[in-house]
Parts: structure tokens; sequence; C-alpha cells
């Protein structure tokens, strides 16, 4: 389980594909501080089991199936990637649960200029679309972010200039592919209301009792 708060943007070493699965080798240092083989760390928001660990890198192993349900496809040698090691019970939650299962690749459509703040507005083609709700939280890369609007088939962020720059955001463009991980809280509530079609608990509930 990880926080979505960023704590290195590694780079891309190395990808190798052998039989079923692709090694990839990462170029990095805070996070490697404590960790040892067999932990997990979330690259790009894609929990990940370290498999081989050097003083400036780590490699973990990677199923075909990862590969093509996140934007691994698209991968090239010295891409930055968002680094977080594995929640702690003393590390802070300072963003929200996220859990390092990807629901699926988004397209960044638009990057707009809001007064202080950057706004992306993502399209996402994916049945996994209704979980994403107007303030609420999701995991863009693994990073944590506020859903400030939602439309018919996009969603937008509003993100500060200082997770820009401390993220792999500052090298995306329109056009690029972005993972998407929606709350499993939002995920749990809206499959316990939609399947309880005669209880009382209603959206208006829910939001009334600050959820």
């Amino acid at each position: 389980m990880f926080t979505g708060i960023i704590e290195e943007v590694g780079r891309l070493a190395d990808i190798k594909k052998e039989k079923d699965l692709y090694t990839l080798k990462v170029i990095c240092k805070k996070v490697l501080e404590g960790t040892k083989k067999g932990d997990s760390i979330a690259t790009n928001g894609v929990c990940l089991t370290v498999t081989e660990l050097g003083d400036d890198y780590y490699k973990a192993e990677v199923m075909v199936e990862t590969i093509n349900s996140t934007n691994f496809k698209n991968l090239s040698r010295g891409q930055a990637l968002n680094l977080e090691c594995a929640l702690s019970p003393t590390k802070k939650l300072d963003g929200h649960i996220v859990q390092g299962h990807v629901d699926g690749v988004g397209e960044i459509i638009n990057i707009l200029k809001r007064g202080h703040e950057i706004v992306y507005r993502i399209k996402f083609d994916s049945d996994n679309f209704k979980y994403i709700a107007e303030k609420g939280s999701i995991a863009l890369d693994g990073i944590s972010l506020t859903v400030s609007k939602v439309a018919e088939n996009y969603f937008e962020v509003s993100i500060i200039p200082t997770t820009i720059a401390d993220t792999n955001l500052k090298s995306k463009k329109v056009g690029e592919k972005i993972n998407i991980e929606t709350d499993i809280i939002g995920r749990y509530v809206y499959n316990f209301v939609n399947a309880k079609k005669d209880s009382n608990i209603t959206k208006n509930f829910l939001l009334e009792n600050g959820f």
C-alpha cells in the first residue's frame, strides 16, 4: 500500500524482455534507503517487487499483462518515473490510500494554466470511469491528486507548480499516456450503493455524513 506522495523521480536505465517477463532497471537513490530485495516500490503507480539492488538502482520483473495494461508499454530508456516506497506503520498518510493496482491508462488531452494552478485534462475510456468523482481522490502515475471536474468522457485535476516540479509531470505533454488508479474507497461506496437498490444509504446520505 502507498500514499501517492512521490519520494523521488527516477530514470529508466533499461527494459529487457525474456520469455514472458520484462525486467526494468531504474536509476534512483532516495527510495533505496532501507529497501531490501523483496520490498515493494510503486513505479509510475504500479506496485513492483524489487528483485535486485545496487548502489544506485533497483531491478523489478514485470509480467506481460502489466506491461499491456499500463503505460509501461510506452516506456523508453531515460524516461522519468515516479517512485514511492511502500507505506510503513510510522509513515504519515499525507495523500490517500493507493494500492499500486492500475485501473487503466488515460490520455492527456489538454494542459491549461489557471492562475497559479496547472490543469491537466485526462481522457479515460474505461468502465472504471464511473468511480471518478469530483472532489474525490485519484492517482495519476502514482501521484495522489484531487479531481476538480468530471465531464462525460474526461476529468480534470488542478495541480500546484511544486507537485509538477517534484514529479514526472514536468516532462508530460499533451497526447501522452498516464496510469490511472481510482480511489478504492470510492469504488467500495459505489458498489455498495448500487448493490443495495432498496437501501436507505443514498448519495445524499453519504454527502450529509461527510463522505
